[in-house]
């Protein structure tokens, strides 16, 4: 599958769990990041050696990392665009929130930004019609179970 962005996956996992770890006021060191990401301590030596030489992060020698303001920019692209991911597959489709945190993780790093911001508008447009009474998403969720289309459903074609 292409990218879409001028990033590996794994540089872009790397800078949105630094990100991460900034928004969560927590110093960013080796092990923290080799933690979050489940990797060793020497890969996220590597990575981070890597993208110090992109302008992405500056680290001081055996101390703490921190992202530049392009390394900053790219990584909060990357978490919004994961919860972005994560709300719809979660919200909109309905997936068991385990499974919708793994695949907005994998499809983060692929979507166009088209797609992304047609993603965006159905997340918001779900969450401004809750409560209006033509909840779409329940008859949805119902033909998800069952396979049937609604007999109520206003634009359904009838057999």
């Amino acid at each position: 599958m292409p990218k879409m962005k001028g990033y590996s996956q794994s540089e872009e996992d790397y800078l949105e769990t630094l990100y991460i770890l900034q928004l969560e006021d927590r110093v960013a060191r080796v092990k923290d990041v080799a933690q979050a990401l489940d990797v060793t301590a020497p890969s996220v030596v590597a990575a981070i050696r890597s993208l110090s030489e992109k302008g992405l992060v500056e680290q001081e020698k055996y101390g703490h990392i921190e992202l530049t303001p392009k390394g900053e920019r790219v990584g909060r692209d990357v978490y919004k665009r994961h919860q972005l991911l994560f709300a719809f597959l979660n919200e909109v489709l309905g997936l068991d929130p385990q499974v919708a945190e793994k695949d907005a993780c994998q499809l983060e790093h692929y979507l166009s930004p088209q797609t992304r911001e047609r993603i965006l508008r159905i997340v918001e447009y779900t969450r401004a019609c809750r409560g209006d009474g033509v909840n779409f998403l329940k008859r949805f969720m119902q033909f998800v179970h069952t396979g049937q289309l609604p007999d109520s459903c206003p634009g359904c074609p009838k057999s």
